[in-house]
């Protein structure tokens, strides 16, 4: 159909602009949201709707940054979980005793007190049924057994065999992830969470068995 001689131009189609700035900002508000979310309901009663409310966003933005709900959860596991080695082990590595060598390291790592519901209820409750969650916890736990080991070594009164470093280690790191996640247990139940003192006492538990195995 011809267009009228009086008519003016056609009207131009107006679109959301894009920019790294506003898509940088919409993608950290659905992990907020996300995070928030499956630390209060669990990741498989969140609905992504619900998501892109919660984060203020368009349904459709969600989905133009994570195709599928798992996508959102491996984000999460992948950029907030934090790193735990300990770059310089000589920051908390006290010569001859390895109890207070430990209790350095918690505190060096922060795990405890960590403020990331990533690591403190999402990871424990999803890593049954979802492979980046124990993919992120293994790794986790790996690097935490290499640098318990380290610091051990150097923190020993004297030669200690590799076997033995290794199940001290396991040990520490098995008692201090299980400690991490109780914050979950403390919200729910009321369970009262670790002092200072009951950390050291494992600390000095641990150096005992090295020291007696050797």
């Amino acid at each position: 159909m011809p267009t009228p001689a009086n008519a003016g131009p056609a009207p131009r189609r107006v679109g959301r602009r894009r920019s790294k700035k506003v898509d940088g900002d919409a993608r950290q508000l659905i992990l907020d949201a996300a995070e928030r979310l499956f630390a209060a309901n669990g990741f498989d009663a969140t609905p992504t709707a619900t998501i892109a409310d919660a984060a203020g966003v368009p349904k459709g933005l969600v989905f133009y940054y994570f195709p599928t709900k798992d996508a959102i959860l491996s984000a999460l596991m992948a950029e907030r979980v934090p790193s735990p080695p300990i770059d310089d082990i000589e920051s908390v590595v006290v010569p001859g005793d390895p109890a207070k060598t430990l209790v350095n390291m918690d505190a060096a790592l922060n795990l405890r007190d960590n403020r990331s519901s990533v690591l403190r209820v999402i990871m424990w409750r999803e890593a049954d049924t979802h492979p980046d969650v124990r993919k992120q916890l293994r790794r986790m736990r790996d690097q935490l057994l290499d640098a318990t080991a380290r610091v051990l070594a150097a923190s020993a009164p004297g030669p200690v065999q590799p076997g033995t470093l290794r199940a001290c280690a396991a040990a520490w790191v098995s008692a201090m992830l299980a400690i991490s996640s109780t914050d979950r247990l403390h919200a729910l139940d009321g369970v009262p969470l670790p002092t200072t003192d009951e950390i050291m006492n494992v600390a000095q538990v641990v150096a005992a068995g090295m020291s007696h195995l050797g």
